[in-house]
């Protein structure tokens, strides 16, 4: 479960819509849970939805009586008839909800589940003084005054109502007119219909005004209340009695065939392109001149000629490679998979990546650094947010057989493996280029692996061929730049992270689809149709909810 940020609230920002931004790995989550993704399908089982409404039935009556002890605590008047309407919108959810039971023909009385009780008791706890947070190894019990109970309550119930204002929208956008009405509809059209998105809105101002006035140790307070809220919600979902089959959560599932992950590195992993980091290391390290103090010759090109030279070569390959997309998406674009015809493609851009590598070698670019400088700069290489927790999961999950490779263009094999060593990943499996040296010296040869998209997909094939054994092992690659496109699509599941241009450019024009991944996998849960289909992600986030679960 990722931590979440310690970072202090701003009170000159929206407090809501920080603990909002803060929390998406919780609200991701949710998202991505077995029962909200076969809602959102339709497929979901009408005796799973009605034992969620007879479980949201004793949160809503828990809300009531919150509100009622909130509306009591505050001390302003314009609050307190806030409160009020949110109080009285209780009733109207009730009745929504009844409406729905009568979808059984048993309509008695359910008793809470254990997700409920969590969630419930965590809720009128905090409503009557009684404020119990998260924080670890154990639980902190902190004493207040009367008057900032109100805002710890709003705390407390904000997540929800933005987290079913959040999903209603969602769900809606995926509502297809020409497939018929969805069986869920009436559940869809409440949450993200504008009276619910403004009520919604009405619970952070309240929160907003409420803690106005607080510490910032008060509003640590309430943000681990939020946290706590949001957590307790994901977990109510988790405890619906699911018996379908479900693609999520892809990994830990014991009757699922073993998973195997590859990813790219470069952008991909890392917040910065592995080459710009080692050029930086070999002109911070190279000579001032071509003379040393005691007026030896030097072989190494000093650090101004180098930056002028990796200037250039940079500016020429920018130019280079855009004209090299244009070249190869010669015809009209096709109307779905032309994999023959990208393929061909692809062949050129890697003879186009082949003549580039060949300046980095023939100019010594990399000449002259020593490993131990490359390992340390490895490991203190900055990555992409929720990675490095992902693969952690992957492997320390019990209920998966995971195997990990990072196939990369990058130069230099030890950054890769110093950088997710730091992070306690060694047994993930690097498939890249390697400098040459020389006592420990690079002498700016490279030992070329993994050098164009073409090595690429042929070392990913290599690797299959290893589980020739296992031919019903899910395979997911993770990639980001056209290098990774034929990968990508070899795969299972293939899933860009980023908004590379040109890979949505070329992908496009001989007929890929790129699908948001949560349209995506809602599609698949009902039809099960992917060829051509690679799904899009903004964060590492996403890809964990959806691979992993909680």
């Amino acid at each position: 479960m990722a931590s979440s940020s310690t970072a202090p609230i701003n009170e000159d920002v929206n407090m809501a819509k920080i603990l909002w931004n803060r929390f998406k790995y919780e609200w991701t989550q949710a998202l991505y849970t077995p029962f909200v993704v076969c809602l959102a399908a339709g497929t979901l089982e009408l005796d799973t939805f009605l034992h969620y409404i007879e479980q949201d039935v004793h949160i809503l009556h828990a809300f009531a009586q919150a509100y009622e002890m909130a509306k009591e605590c505050a001390d302003d008047n314009h609050a307190k008839v806030e409160i009020c309407k949110l109080w009285k919108s209780v009733p109207e959810k009730l009745k929504l909800h009844e409406s729905f039971q009568m979808m059984s023909l048993d309509s008695k009385e359910s008793t809470p589940n254990a997700a409920t009780v969590k969630y419930t008791n965590f809720l009128l706890a905090t409503a009557s003084g009684k404020v119990e947070v998260v924080k670890s190894p154990g639980k902190l019990a902190t004493p207040f005054e009367k008057t900032k109970l109100a805002a710890y309550i709003l705390g407390a119930m904000t997540p929800r109502m933005r987290l079913y204002a959040f999903l209603g929208k969602e769900l809606q956008a995926l509502l297809d007119p020409k497939k018929g009405i969805h069986p869920y509809q009436k559940w869809i059209d409440n949450f993200s219909s504008d009276t619910f998105q403004a009520e919604s809105m009405q619970t952070e101002e309240l929160l907003e005004k409420l803690s106005v006035s607080l510490t910032e140790e008060e509003l640590d307070i309430i943000e681990k209340l939020y946290h706590e809220a949001m957590k307790l919600e994901v977990e109510f979902f988790l405890g619906q009695p699911l018996v379908q089959s479900t693609l999520v959560p892809l990994g830990p599932n014991p009757a699922r065939h073993p998973l195997t992950l590859f990813s790219d590195f470069d952008l991909t992993c890392t917040v910065l392109d592995s080459s710009a980091i080692l050029v930086e290391m070999a002109i911070l390290t190279a000579p001032k001149s071509y003379q040393d103090q005691s007026g030896n010759q030097l072989d190494r090109m000093p650090s101004d000629v180098l930056t002028s030279m990796w200037e250039e070569l940079s500016k020429l390959y920018t130019e280079e490679y855009e004209q090299c997309i244009e070249s190869v998406m010669v015809g009209n674009r096709a109307e779905k998979l032309d994999y023959i015809a990208l393929s061909e493609a692809i062949q050129q851009i890697s003879v186009f990546e082949k003549k580039v590598n060949l300046r980095v070698v023939e100019f010594e670019v990399l000449k002259g650094l020593n490993v131990e400088d490359i390992r340390r700069s490895g490991e203190r290489m900055i990555l992409q947010d929720g990675c490095i927790g992902f693969f952690h999961s992957a492997i320390n999950n019990e209920n998966m057989n995971t195997n990990i490779h990072v196939i990369s263009y990058c130069w230099c094999g030890d950054l890769i493996r110093s950088a997710f060593s730091s992070g306690g990943l060694d047994s993930v499996n690097v498939h890249a280029n390697e400098l040459i040296y020389k006592n420990s010296i690079s002498t700016g040869g490279i030992t070329w692996k993994v050098e164009s998209p073409i090595d690429k997909v042929v070392t990913f094939s290599k690797i299959l061929q290893n589980y020739s054994d296992d031919r019903k092992s899910v395979k997911v690659y993770i990639g980001d730049t056209v290098g990774d496109l034929l990968c990508l699509l070899h795969a299972d599941i293939g899933i860009v992270i980023g908004c590379s241009s040109s890979l949505r450019r070329l992908g496009v024009h001989f007929g890929v689809s790129f699908v948001p991944l949560f349209p995506g996998v809602i599609e698949r849960q009902r039809s099960n149709t992917s060829e051509g289909i690679l799904y899009t992600v903004s964060s590492w986030a996403e890809i964990h909810a959806f691979i992993l679960g909680w």
